[in-house]
């Protein structure tokens, strides 16, 4: 089923346009200051070689405690999150030698039968890091020293924290908060997960006024992302309850695709292109949703349905007409995106693989550590190049400058791609 709200007046979409045409972060070429790299599909404009060398090239390598996080990197810094003696810790470190810089303690680390410790990337915006906890502690720091600008907590909104497992809350709720927050303008846009008319919180984010709350869903994993859709700005994220689109200017609903999962459970982040959203999740399948022009509002129109693809961890790019990623039997898949059909799949990929798009190469880190090169080829699974660069890792890796940071949950290294000095 979906729904759709009317969009807001003509005037109100002007004001907030301009300002959105430039919602992705203001980065240096060569930066990955968020989750998924500059604009959140996994996509850069580094060159990936197409063959890789028996040994990696480490070029520095620090110890670092448990946690989800992935590494970001701005300028000549990289930031990390990890649990340092039972608190969730920030990490700033110079991206040439791996030396801390600082390192701030945000809050109480979470833990349940999984690896404990920070599960949220954090994002970097000129001098500022935004930064959250598992358990909801939200902070802007400075990215000079590590500072606090400002701070809240999801409790001063009324979210609830609910670990027991048959609760049938939200999947954050249980298992801690996952998604990273998203920069569009002056605002920072954060999932907040209250049913308390706060389940997304707009933050002016010099100040950390809130400039709007809306809805009351429940907050599951997925990480939000801001583009334009059908010729307007758009907030698009993935809650316990579907898909869900509100304006970023006030937060009002644009439109909706409703669906449960099993455990209020959703992961991915939404893929968008040409004015299309991508989503799945390891209950209801791979789907493709337009969103359209409708009156004076817009409508999201279900273009196809794969309920075989049940992706479940690990968010795909697109290449061309094609996605390629992790499919739902530990395997990598590709997909015509425009039929939603599976062109191949080849086995061997284990429950977690991060996949960065470099024009016609991927670049897949596998949940044991092993990095693989592939041609972004849809007629079959051709592999270039493969090297051990990690431990078991669930954490996606950031690459700039010709180099990839990676984590597992001993240490963060630096492993050299392509022949490019550090910054």
């Amino acid at each position: 089923m979906v729904t759709t709200n009317p969009l807001l007046a003509m005037h109100s979409k002007v004001c907030f346009g301009v300002a959105a045409l430039a919602s992705w972060l203001v980065a240096e070429a060569g930066d990955w200051p968020q989750w998924r790299g500059p604009h959140r599909d996994g996509q850069t404009s580094e060159s990936v070689p197409a063959q890789l060398p028996s040994t990696p090239e480490v070029l520095w390598r620090v110890p670092l405690g448990h946690g989800y996080s992935a590494p970001i990197v701005a300028g000549q810094i990289v930031l990390v999150m990890d649990d340092t003696g039972g608190q969730e810790t920030a990490h700033a470190l110079a991206a040439a030698t791996g030396k801390k810089l600082w390192s701030v303690p945000l809050g109480d680390s979470f833990a349940d039968e999984f690896e404990p410790g920070p599960r949220c990337t954090p994002v970097i915006e000129g001098d500022r890091v935004y930064a959250q906890t598992a358990k909801g502690e939200l902070r802007c720091l400075s990215l000079a020293d590590g500072s606090t600008r400002w701070r809240t907590n999801f409790a001063d909104f009324g979210a609830t924290w609910n670990p027991d497992r048959n609760s049938g809350g939200g999947a954050a709720n249980r298992r801690g908060n996952c998604g990273s927050p998203v920069i569009t303008g002056d605002r920072l846009l954060v999932q907040v997960g209250s049913t308390n008319g706060a389940s997304i919180v707009a933050f002016d984010k010099l100040t950390g006024r809130v400039l709007w709350k809306s809805q009351n869903d429940l907050t599951c994993y997925s990480s939000p992302v801001v583009a334009r859709l059908a010729g307007r700005p758009q907030f698009v994220t993935a809650t316990c309850e579907g898909l869900l689109a509100l304006a970023p200017e006030n937060g009002s609903v644009l439109w909706r695709v409703p669906f449960k999962t099993g455990a209020n459970r959703n992961v991915l982040t939404p893929l968008l292109l040409d004015d299309t959203v991508y989503f799945a999740s390891y209950t209801t399948g791979l789907r493709a949703v337009k969103v359209q022009p409708s009156g004076a509002g817009v409508e999201p129109v279900e273009q196809w349905l794969n309920r075989d693809l049940k992706v479940n961890l690990s968010s795909p790019v697109a290449v061309g007409g094609f996605i390629y990623g992790l499919g739902p039997s530990k395997d990598f898949i590709c997909v015509d995106r425009a039929a939603g059909q599976k062109k191949w799949a080849q086995s061997g990929f284990g429950d977690v693989a991060a996949t960065i798009a470099a024009g016609d190469r991927l670049l897949v880190l596998t949940d044991l550590g092993e990095l693989r090169v592939l041609a972004a080829n849809p007629d079959h699974y051709e592999e270039l190049g493969r090297v051990q660069v990690s431990g078991k890792t669930y954490s996606h890796p950031a690459l700039a400058n010709g180099v990839l940071y990676v984590r597992d949950p001993r240490e963060l290294q630096a492993v050299r791609l392509a022949a490019r000095d550090l910054p």
